[in-house]
């Protein structure tokens, strides 16, 4: 009998299981506070829930359309109206999707040829190097500034060559909290005016942003929008990523391309959740109130580590807050990410798996999506380090 390396060879060798699927079950096996992994440890609304209840009861248990019902689309275009005065057409311009990476995955799938080059920036969320060079793309990595996360558009500029296909942002920024100004962006606009690059905007966590800072989506930039994939999750925004739902917005003739793939993909995303988002999306409070409820979170969680040992500048955006314990050990990120598993009780991600090979910078990053009694005692155990 063959064994599997006699039949094929991995598309994917050097990929091994995700750091947060790692450091979760690692949390869990130890009993640990799980502050790793981005989820929040409480419930999403009642009502959202009683919605999709609703809308299965009332029978829709079948495929919805390919691209997604239409009256959760036209939510979707009526909100970025509402939010930024842009426009995008329900019928040819969104998709609902199963979870942002799957638009990702597939954004990818759609416009990645064999040695195409995408530029990205790093610390990045992990799906997007392996899904460049799993369809024969390769990426050139900016590495983000360790103290600022700033971005050294000049240094951008050099990587662009006549093999460069995509660019990916990602704001508000994870792992770093941070989020992109609008001259970022007004600076990504003039390197990409005049050529044919396209753009990937994930922008999932477009309604947790503090100090009444504002999302700058690459929709309000005409030389971006013309050429952007924007993703977005309705699992981080009402707090089930569980039900892994999103959506993508893209200019017509990039969107029909987008469909040709994701029919293929996964055809059609889960149908009662759509029904119920698509009433739910009705009262703009249900999305509005998301910066000031996580910055308490923040705030919270930060006042009670100012005496720490822990260095930290607080995060702009997301739920995550990346600390440094450069005072407290001199061991590399993922061995110290394990021993506060084992030693302390409290999970965390170590940045280096965001980075490029072996760049260390002592930092872990904490999920802070978590109920005020799991912040304090979380909090406690850091403090007693």
């Amino acid at each position: 009998m063959p064994t599997y390396k006699n039949l094929f060879q991995s598309k994917m060798p050097k990929v091994e299981t995700s750091i947060f699927s790692v450091m979760s079950k690692m949390a869990y096996e130890n009993k640990a506070i799980n502050l790793s992994q981005g989820f929040p440890d409480f419930e999403t609304s009642l009502e959202l829930k009683s919605l999709v209840y609703k809308a299965m009861i009332d029978g829709n248990n079948q495929y919805a359309p390919m691209p997604g019902i239409y009256s959760l689309r036209e939510q979707i275009a009526k909100k970025m109206d509402r939010l930024y005065g842009v426009e995008y057409h329900p019928e040819s311009e969104i998709t609902i999707t199963a979870g942002a990476t799957q638009a990702i995955f597939t954004i990818l799938a759609t416009v990645i040829e064999k040695d195409d080059e995408v530029i990205m920036f790093k610390p990045a969320y992990d799906c997007y190097e392996p899904t460049i060079k799993l369809f024969g793309g390769i990426p050139k990595v900016v590495q983000l500034n360790p103290e600022t996360f700033s971005i050294d558009w000049s240094y951008v500029k050099s990587l662009i060559s006549n093999k460069t296909k995509l660019i990916i942002i990602n704001s508000p920024h994870n792992p770093t909290g941070n989020v992109f100004s609008k001259k970022d962006m007004l600076e990504l606009a003039a390197l990409l005016k005049n050529t044919d690059i396209l753009l990937l905007s994930d922008e999932v966590y477009e309604h947790i942003i503090f100090e009444d800072e504002k999302h700058q989506t690459a929709a309000l930039f005409p030389e971006l929008a013309e050429r952007a994939f924007i993703t977005a999750s309705f699992g981080k925004t009402f707090h089930n990523t569980g039900w892994k739902m999103g959506y993508c917005l893209a200019p017509k003739e990039l969107m029909r391309e987008f469909q040709k793939v994701h029919q293929f993909n996964v055809f059609s995303a889960n149908h009662p959740t759509q029904v119920a988002l698509a009433t739910y999306l009705q009262n703009p409070e249900n999305y509005l109130q998301l910066g000031s409820f996580f910055q308490a979170k923040r705030d919270l969680f930060l006042s009670l580590l100012k005496d720490s040992k822990f260095k930290f500048t607080p995060s702009k955006g997301t739920y995550f807050q990346m600390m440094s314990y450069k005072d407290i050990s001199d061991e590399n990120d993922y061995d110290y990410a394990i021993r506060l598993i084992k030693e302390k009780g409290i999970a965390s991600i170590p940045i280096s798996a965001f980075n490029e090979p072996n760049y260390d910078t002592n930092v872990l990053r904490f999920c802070f999506a978590k109920s005020d009694k799991t912040i304090k005692k979380a909090a406690e155990i850091l403090c007693s380090i």
